[in-house]
């Protein structure tokens, strides 16, 4: 049987909490395994699934919280971005309102404001990521 050997595909969520139209701040995960640190909410996508319902799925899994698709940020594919294995992942915005709760994977979830984000705390390629959003505000 052919087995194709392609990247893994993983969708990540800057995930913005609101009250009203009051701005929180983004989430971010304690993950609860390697690689130890903060890290976008996100996951792998399953077969049979679209990357938009996959964002939604995990964001609800890590955090609780039902968001909303703003908009796509951008694709990620750089082959060493994860020290695991080669992922590619689809990185949306999404909105969300309420107190996010850790679940899944995660150790812990957080609302961190823009100016308090510990760059120096965040795994994979998500501190470029979360640079490039910042970028395009």
């Amino acid at each position: 049987m052919f087995e194709p050997k392609t990247p893994f595909l993983a969708v990540d969520g800057i995930v913005r909490v609101w009250s009203g139209k009051r701005f929180k701040g983004i989430v971010l995960i304690e993950r609860h395994y390697e690689p130890y640190g903060f890290a976008l909410p996100g996951g792998f996508v399953e077969v049979g699934e679209r990357v938009e319902e996959a964002v939604l799925r995990e964001v609800k899994e890590e955090t609780g919280l039902d968001a909303k698709i703003v908009k796509l940020l951008g694709v990620y594919s750089e082959p060493n971005r994860d020290p695991r294995f080669h992922v590619v992942s689809v990185v949306f915005v999404l909105d969300a309102e309420g107190e996010p709760k850790a679940g899944d994977d995660a150790k812990k979830v957080m609302v961190f404001p823009l100016e308090q984000i510990p760059f120096d705390k965040i795994v994979f390629d998500h501190a470029k990521i979360l640079e490039d959003y910042l970028r395009c505000l």
